[in-house]
């Protein structure tokens, strides 16, 4: 090493590379012995690279040797053959570690030149010669003549049919091997998106499509490539990274993405080269030119931190507002003091952005007891990015608020018991989604109308999977405030931006009220630590990192709390086994005690009765050593056990995965990001975690009042270093998403009728941060410059093509003067919160004829379901359980395609099959959003007017709530029943067979426990689900039924009771609760009530209806063209539980109409 760290240079030749590698150490015991002197000189005169030495020095020997291997020279003498043996088994090793070390120093040239090198001693082939000799059986006759041909590049070989290569060679026989053989050769087509982050960071994506023939036999089962950035000049390697081409994906399109700086002063072009780990000559290069680069403009500096004397909490002047805070904090911290003037004295729209962990939740309380103190009937609407942050806010502002009488409650996602909590709520908390769902029709709705403060947390997740929708709820809340008298107050919490600027005058918030502070300004100071691990494998590193991250928590946590953050479910669990396993062999102490992790005041002995009332076998055995670990499938009592344990300071340590950040609001004084990236299954590559989970995770080591300060340490891959200091260091730039999403939001507005025609839709979208970002980083977004006509060319652009797919989808209609208007397919859509792809699936795979099994297919395909993700090793779990699936899938079924998972679990679900905690988690996600999607399938099939794929669809829905087949016994509805239980019942000989859930209720008591066998607390839910079971009474009457002719309108009243006890109505609001132990959401039960003719299957009237105790409603519907006699039947669906569903036979008869009396009738009715 000494000698390679001594002589290694930037730029160093063939013959240069070759004399270092002479001088290596490991060959300083080989002599130059007399008698080889002879054969020596004969070979240095056979070699291709000169040999500037004497033959009688041994550095001569070794460099003549290596050549000679590589030429495959033979040798005389035995001796001279041994020294060659020993000189080639080293001199791959060396080559590759003389690559790490141009790799590691950036030296573009003499990596490139360690490689080739590595790959000739390899393969045992010269740059010079033909790529073919690296094939097994190609003739040396052949490889000469191929080699003599140096008029033609090697590149056009795969041009040449079969006939040319073969009269080429002058080996016509040959020339169907050689041509296979040529497209056997690894080759890359690569083609490159350059977006500009900042002025000093650019993304690269790549899309590598594999241009060869793969051949398990040939290229083993993968392929290695290295992916190179180099400059201008090729002397400086930028970024390199690998990627692995498998057997299994040697067809698909691959996505790489990079970051890598920009050099100052802008060079013009960069090269992106991907070259193979083993294969010489298979190297792709791809020039990417800076030519048309527009770098962003240069962002603002942040605001700077003033040195305030802290503010006591009593500034807030109310005492009940003082109560608030007086048990929790004694001052506000500087943050909140230098925000407190603007955000608690005047009502402008403020927006503040502060590194997590800076108490930017107290910054909004400020906001809301600012509305408390000026609006005695104020309404406040928080927005938290995901479900898990609005439930979590809930449950910490209720406790907060309570004493003031204060009334918190969270949405929903069912439109209209959301605006009733709207209604009666002074605080409302939703997520992004839901709000985007209930302020669409804001016009008609007074109760999104009537929001005083609306505040929008975590602002910096614009740039995320929920920006897009973000974005849009951001500028339809300014719009309406425009557009309204009331005056709307708006207040932005986010994480430090770069653009903050820019966000703030989009958010309507004045220079004054804009308070963006830097990354490194935090109430609790944060140290961090960044630590690289080299190596390909992901899970290698993730090994790797076992003991150092057990070295960290000895080393840094000071005996305090620590929370580790993992890519995966499984991770989690082994970590937690690693560190118990490293604490007991690596922490002896004196005593010969192992290492644990438990609270100060805490022994193992207390802490094993906790073990035993968890079912979680790995988790029984760390939380004895203090450490706990949870994830999102584990059962709700395990994790809030473990998650008190923690809280109370009996556990020392969580490990948890990454995505959990989000989902706890536990804070520690170490924080480990073990890994940085995770798993996509879709892709089947490692993704990195967004810089938004990066800052969540960081965030968590701050305890205030706790703590002096706070540590980090993240783990992550050498070539991710650079670009996560970058990133975690500086402020973060945010780009809107929009351009991609807009499809189902200007749907949505056209349904509104928001959007008229084009022009509003391009006024639409001046509203929004896109269009305040497009002028400001116009390449990011593929605008080829910043003038108005080119911003408004790319708009039109963008907006026609957006309103021409949904034209194509049939969703809107649009004229050739561009008016636009919604169609059927466009309000379903818009009505259930759906894509617009999805309903155009639904309309165009439905037929008259589909059955439940075609109406499952297409619930699986929707689009919904296109983010489910897929982990690692999931694919074989997700085969095993389609082998065991009621209806079988197809025979090319793809088990890493996120539709086909959701059909699996699906059917898993009416079977009711036992699932990882992963996939179960995966099942609830699915289960939940079926029914709006099931919902949508009906009133398409309705639209259409067909019968029984609606009337199968519905019972699709009873089977997604109830988690049965509809085949299976309505008594399987029943919580805790078992086959042997519905067995015992079905065989039961009493005066009337019990085949409903009614016939369990008429049972005598002591007959029940004999067929049921259950003990009092499961007999319990039983009985509250027989109780909640609906028994509805239905009456119908036909209006004017003897005065019905042919093509007349026919109107039909239908009455829904409800029988209940009397002591049920006192408690009204558990009317029509479903009672759905399988179903992950709280459901009201909704009625389908149809009007149909099942010979011709024809769907003639259909209404949906939520009952409580009685409802009345009229269903319409056009008389048959013919007269006659018609039996028509009226249906009663429900759409949650199955067996209780009713039909009625409803005889119609139908004279004949005078057609002129129709006529006129219709036109009087037009007038």
């Amino acid at each position: 090493m000494a000698t390679y760290n001594r002589h290694l240079r930037p730029t160093m030749t063939d013959i240069e590379l070759l004399r270092l590698f002479a001088t290596s150490g490991e060959f300083e015991h080989i002599h130059v012995r007399q008698e080889e002197k002879m054969e020596l000189s004969k070979l240095a005169a056979r070699v291709p690279i000169p040999v500037k030495e004497s033959t009688d020095e041994p550095s001569a020997k070794v460099n003549i040797l290596l050549q000679a291997y590589i030429s495959r020279l033979s040798l005389d003498g035995f001796v001279l053959a041994a020294d060659m043996a020993f000189i080639q088994q080293s001199a791959a090793r060396i080559m590759r570690a003389l690559f790490e070390i141009s790799l590691k120093r950036g030296w573009a040239q003499l990596t490139k030149l360690t490689l080739a090198f590595s790959n000739m001693v390899s393969s045992r082939v010269w740059r010079s010669q033909s790529p073919l000799r690296q094939f097994k059986g190609v003739p040396e006759i052949v490889a000469r003549k191929l080699e003599r041909k140096s008029d033609i590049e090697w590149s056009r070989y795969a041009d040449l049919p079969p006939q040319d290569l073969g009269e080429l060679v002058g080996v016509p026989k040959m020339g169907r091997t050689l041509h296979r053989l040529v497209h056997q050769f690894p080759k890359l087509e690569v083609t490159a998106h350059v977006q500009p982050i900042t002025r000093s960071m650019l993304r690269i994506e790549l899309t590598v499509t594999p241009d060869f023939e793969f051949d398990v036999k040939v290229h083993d089962y993968a392929i290695l490539f290295h992916v190179f950035v180099e400059d201008v000049n090729g002397d400086l390697t930028l970024h390199h990274e690998t990627f692995t081409l498998k057997s299994v994906s040697a067809e698909e399109e691959h996505t790489i993405m990079f970051s890598v700086p920009i050099l100052d002063p802008l060079p013009p072009q960069y090269f992106v080269r991907l070259i193979s780990d083993r294969w010489l000559h298979s190297h792709t290069v791809l020039p990417i030119s800076f030519r048309h680069l527009i770098l962003p403009a240069k962002f603002p500096p942040p605001t700077e931190l003033l040195d305030l004397q802290p503010l006591p909490v009593t500034s807030v002047g109310n005492k009940a507002f003082v109560s608030l805070y007086e048990n929790r904090i004694k001052e506000f911290n500087p943050i909140q003091t230098q925000t407190f003037h603007e955000l608690f004295k005047t009502d402008h729209n403020c927006l503040v952005c502060a590194p997590a962990g800076s108490g930017k939740t107290v910054c909004g309380e400020f906001a809301i007891l600012r509305m408390f103190s000026t609006e005695s009937h104020g309404k406040c609407v928080y927005i938290a990015p995901g479900e898990d942050s609005a439930e979590l806010m809930c449950e910490k502002w209720k406790k907060i608020f309570t004493d003031l009488g204060v009334t918190v409650s969270k949405l929903t996602g069912e439109t209209t018991p959301d605006l009733k909590i709207l209604a009666n709520s002074q605080i409302t908390i939703s997520t992004v989604q839901q709000w985007d769902m209930l302020s669409r029709r804001w016009k008609q709705r007074r109760a999104v109308q009537s929001v005083s403060l609306f505040i929008v947390d975590e602002l910096h997740l614009l740039g995320g999977h929920e920006g897009p929708t973000m974005e849009i709820i951001i500028s339809r809340m300014r719009y309406m405030s425009s557009q309204t008298e009331g005056k709307m107050r708006i207040i932005g919490l986010s994480a430090s931006l770069a653009n903050a600027r820019e966000i703030g005058e989009w958010m309507g918030v004045a220079s004054k009220s804009l308070f963006n502070f830097s990354p490194k300004v935090r109430p609790v100071p944060l140290e961090m630590y960044i630590q690289s691990f080299d190596g390909n494998s992901f899970s290698g590193r993730l090994l790797a990192m076992g003991k150092p991250v057990y070295n960290a928590v000895t080393r840094h946590s000071d005996s305090k709390s620590v929370i580790i953050f993992v890519p995966s479910r499984r991770q989690a669990q082994l970590t937690a086994i690693d560190l118990m396993t490293h604490g007991e062999t690596l922490g002896r102490d004196a005593e010969g005690k192992g290492k644990n992790f438990l609270g100060k005041s805490v022994t193992s002995r207390e802490l094993e009765g906790f073990s035993n009332a968890i079912k979680e076998p790995a988790l029984q055995q760390v939380i004895t050593a203090g450490i706990g670990f949870i994830h999102e499938g584990m059962i709700e009592k395990d994790r809030t056990c473990i998650l008190d344990l923690y809280q109370n300071g009996s556990l020392g340590v969580l490990v948890c995965p990454f995505d959990m950040c989000w989902k706890i609001d536990d804070t520690a004084h170490l924080v480990i990001v073990m890994g940085t990236e995770y798993y996509d299954g879709r892709e089947k590559r490692h993704i990195d975690y967004s810089i938004a989970d990066m800052l969540q995770m960081m965030g968590k080591a701050s305890r205030p009042l706790v703590d002096s300060n706070g540590k980090c340490v993240i783990m992550c891959h050498t070539p991710k270093k650079e670009h996560l200091k970058k990133l975690l260091y500086e402020p973060l730039p945010v780009e809107s998403h929009l351009d991609h999403f807009l499809h189902d939001h200007l749907n949505s507005e056209i349904v509104t009728q928001t959007i008229c025609n084009m022009q509003d839709a391009v006024d639409y979208v001046t509203w929004t941060l896109l269009y305040r970002r497009l002028t400001k980083n116009p390449n990011y977004y593929n605008v080829q410059g910043t003038s108005n006509s080119h911003l408004s060319e790319y708009i039109s652009e963008m907006v026609e093509t957006v309103l021409g797919d949904l034209e194509e989808s049939k969703c809107s209609e649009m004229t050739d003067e561009g008016e636009v208007s919604p169609l059927n397919l466009g309000m379903i859509a818009a009505y259930y919160y759906i894509q617009y792809t999805t309903v155009e699936l639904i309309a165009s795979s439905v037929t008259a004829k589909t059955k439940i099994r075609g109406i499952m297919e297409i619930l699986s395909a929707a689009s919904e379901f296109a983010s489910l993700p897929i982990r690692q090793g999931e694919e074989k779990s997700l085969r095993i359980l389609a082998n065991g699936l009621t209806n079988k899938l197809p025979g090319n079924s793809l088990y890493n395609d996120p539709n086909i998972k959701s059909l699996i679990l699906l059917q898993s679900h009416f079977s009711r099959k036992p699932l990882s905690s992963d996939l179960r988690s995966d099942q609830s996600k699915v289960v939940g959003e079926s029914i709006k999607i099931i919902q949508a399938i009906v009133d398409v099939i309705s639209s259409n007017g067909w019968l029984k794929p609606a009337l199968a669809a519905m019972e699709l829905s009873q089977m997604v709530v109830q988690g049965l087949w509809n085949k299976d016994s309505v008594l399987m509805q029943i919580p805790h029943f078992t086959k042997d239980i519905v067995d015992r019942c079905e065989s039961y000989e009493g005066e009337e067979p019990i085949e409903s859930v009614f016939d369990i209720l008429s049972l005598d008591d002591e007959v029940r426990n004999d067929l049921l066998r259950l003990p009092d607390h499961k007999m319990a839910d039983v009985a509250v689900f027989c109780n909640n079971y609906p028994n509805i009474d239905v009456s119908f009457e036909v209006h004017d039924a003897d005065d019905v002719t042919a093509g007349d309108a026919v109107q039909i009243s239908v009455q829904l009771e409800r029988e209940i006890d009397e002591d049920e109505m006192v408690d009204g609001a558990s009317l029509g609760k479903v009672s759905a132990p399988l179903f992950p959401k709280e459901k009201n039960e909704g009625w389908w009530i149809i009007i149909g003719d099942t010979k011709r299957n024809v769907l003639l009237s259909l209404k949906r209806v939520s009952l409580q105790h009685k409802q009345k409603l009229k269903l319409q519907f056009m008389a048959p063209d013919e007269a006659g006699d018609y039996e028509l039947t009226l249906f009663c669906m429900s759409d949650s539980y199955l067996g209780c569903d009713q039909e009625y036979s409803v005889p119609l008869s139908v004279a004949v109409g005078d057609s002129d009396d129709d006529d006129d009738s219709s036109d009087s009715d037009d007038e």
